[in-house]
Parts: C-alpha cells; sequence; structure tokens
C-alpha cells in the first residue's frame, strides 16, 4: 500500500488535472462539432467562442451590461445576508418569534421564487430594484437557514461556561455564539452569492433592457450563438470571482476552521 502523498505533488497534481480536464473537454468539443459537422447556430467550436469572448471584451456597452448586473447581484446578497443573519439570529434566540414566524417562513421557502419574479417586475418596475429585490430574495433562505440552525448549535457546554462566568448576552454572543456560528453561515453565503447572480439574470431575463441577462437575449435574437457563449462566459467568470471573494472572506475571519482551505 502506498504512502501519504507528497505535499509537492499533490499541489501539482491539484492545478494539472483541472486545467488537463478543461483542455480535454474542449478538444472533444472542437473535435465533435467538426466530424459531427454540426451548424455554428446550434454549437459554436470553442475557438469560435474564444473570438466572440474577445471581441466582447473590447466592446464598453458590454461592460456597461456587466456592472449593471454586478450591481444588482451584489445589492441583493449584501441585502440577503444582513436579512438573513438579523433574522435568523432573532428566530433562533427568541422562541415566541420562532414560533410566530416560522409557519411563514417555511411557506415562502417551499415557494419557486423564479415564479414570483413577474410579480417583482410588475410591483418594483423594469430598472435596477426589482432585480435587486429578486436576487436578494433568492439569496436570503441560505443565509437564514444556516444562520438559524447555527445559532441553536451552539454547544450547551460553552454556553454553562459562559454562564458560570456571568457573561452579558452580548458578551456571550460576541465571543461565544457568533464565532461558532460563523463557519456555517459563511457556507450559506457561499451558496447565496451563487442564487444572487442567478435572481439578478433572470430578472433581466424577464424585464431588463440592460445588465448581461438582457445581452445573452439579444444575442439569441441576433442568432449570434458565439458571442451568446461569450456573455455566458463572461457571466460564469464574474460569478467565479465573486464566489472566491466569499471563499476570501472566510479565510480572512475564521482561519481556524478545518473546512478553510479545504478543496472546493
Amino acid at each position: 500500500m502506498s504512502g501519504p502523498m507528497k505535499p509537492s505533488t499533490e499541489r501539482a497534481l491539484r492545478i494539472v488535472l483541472p486545467i488537463s480536464s478543461v483542455v480535454l473537454l474542449l478538444a472533444i468539443w472542437s473535435v465533435y462539432v467538426r466530424t459531427a459537422e454540426v451548424s455554428a447556430l446550434v454549437l459554436p467550436p470553442p475557438e469560435a467562442i474564444v473570438r466572440a469572448f474577445i471581441k466582447l471584451l473590447g466592446d464598453p456597452k458590454v461592460w456597461h451590461h456587466a456592472w449593471v448586473t454586478v450591481i444588482e447581484t451584489m445589492t441583493g446578497f449584501v441585502l440577503a445576508v444582513v436579512s438573513g443573519v438579523l433574522l435568523g439570529t432573532l428566530m433562533a434566540k427568541v422562541r415566541v418569534i420562532e414560533w410566530a414566524l416560522n409557519p411563514m417562513v417555511i411557506a415562502l421557502q417551499v415557494v419557486p421564487k423564479i415564479a414570483l419574479a413577474p410579480l417583482f417586475i410588475l410591483w418594483f418596475g423594469f430598472g435596477l430594484e426589482s432585480k435587486i429585490v429578486i436576487s436578494l430574495v433568492i439569496a436570503f433562505f441560505p443565509v437564514f437557514a444556516n444562520t438559524h440552525i447555527a445559532m441553536k448549535s451552539v454547544d450547551p457546554g460553552d454556553r454553562e461556561v459562559f454562564e458560570s462566568m456571568r457573561a452579558s448576552p452580548l458578551k456571550t454572543f460576541l465571543l461565544l455564539e457568533m464565532p461558532s456560528a460563523l463557519p456555517v453561515v459563511l457556507t450559506g453565503m457561499e451558496v447565496a452569492i451563487v442564487l444572487a447572480i442567478i435572481g439578478a439574470v433572470v430578472g433581466e431575463f424577464i424585464g431588463g433592457n440592460e445588465g448581461l441577462g438582457y445581452l445573452t437575449v439579444v444575442k439569441l435574437q441576433q442568432l449570434d450563438v458565439a458571442q451568446l457563449f461569450g456573455v455566458v462566459l463572461l457571466l460564469t467568470l464574474i460569478g467565479l470571482a465573486m464566489y472566491m471573494m466569499v471563499v476570501g472572506l472566510r479565510r480572512l475571519l475564521v482561519p481556524w476552521h478545518h473546512a478553510t482551505g479545504a478543496p472546493l
């Protein structure tokens, strides 16, 4: 039986294997569309998408659409984090509020939020506000649910230690409850940032006149499939950057946690 892998070998494999997988996928894609004679209106070859993507990056209008989507996503995400953490903490610590709001929260959680998007556009208009609300609503529940369960799962023995030391509720919250809950809350935030960008793009699909979601609809109507893939690629890179931002926040806030630095 072989021994443990050397750290240097493991680091090299974690870099080489993902790159190799992507290169292999692109090679298969390129060979397939040529040998099967797939129309470029259905599935362009990877090199055509790369050329379209580079062309998109040189268009200032594309950066305007990207900036609109980033604003909608980040605003909705921040509002989801603030409201989710506050409500999750409040319901975990005050039973009366939990009893009163829990049925309503569960009912809202099971509703397909995408189905509510047309209503939000009807209520808040076709501007940024409706997209922010859609992003907020979709991203809210992972943060809320993780905060709620994390606050209720603080070790009872640790609570007893703080009670024996006669720590105030504020000190108990700041020194025990929040640090204990933070890794789980940050996991909810990692999910929420992905859902936030989905919410913003869906809002732009349904009723937008700017943003990358709107741009994908325009490219589809123009049957410019290569640039449509290019817009999707740009959205993917923006989403990845936002996700890595939250991962970086985890490493900054809870460097001691065993999940920090684990493979994603």
